[in-house]
């Protein structure tokens, strides 16, 4: 399985892999970029939804990781975490105890309320899945964040300890 091809400036920063000046140019010149001037919430997308889009949005655009490309990404990750986090608060309501007014035994009734926490676990763990997914496309995650990182240029040390005090 091949790897996915790097930016070229990060194999510059890695210093791995010597391009001569024209393999350089000619890598830099074919890989595509993406303007981010357009970076706008789809109209799918509720107010509190479309705040926090902007507010993520925000944060990506500045460290160089969203385009005008991404939106549908970003939406589809705060509609499935809205979404999951719907499902959480109606999973917690469900108490397995039962109401002692209604007609229906009590056997039935804690069957039935197993039955709906079931039914709402897998939509939760479908949802968890969705926004991990998204996330991870993004570079929310620890994981995919660190896989994002551009090293940063090593200083050189001195020759010698006392040259510090050269200069």
């Amino acid at each position: 399985m091949a790897r996915p091809r790097e930016p070229v400036d990060l194999i510059a920063e890695k210093g791995r892999k010597h391009l001569t000046i024209a393999e350089y140019v000619e890598r830099k010149n074919a890989e595509i970029t993406a303007p981010a001037d357009k970076v706008k919430p789809p109209d799918f997308l509720l107010k509190k939804e479309k705040e926090k889009f902007d507010e993520l949005a925000k944060q990506l655009v500045d460290l160089k990781i969203m385009t005008n490309l991404d939106c549908d990404v970003l939406a589809r990750y705060i509609k499935a975490e809205s979404e999951y986090i719907k499902v959480t608060k109606q999973l917690q309501k469900i108490k397995f105890t039962p109401d002692k007014k209604s007609m229906v035994p009590a056997d039935v009734q804690i069957s039935e309320q197993y039955a709906q926490y079931n039914y709402l676990s897998k939509i939760q763990n479908r949802l968890m899945k969705a926004c991990n997914e998204n996330a991870k496309e993004l570079g929310l995650t620890i994981s995919s964040r660190c896989k994002l990182v551009i090293p940063k240029e090593k200083e050189e040390k001195p020759a010698n300890k006392f040259m510090k005090h050269a200069q």
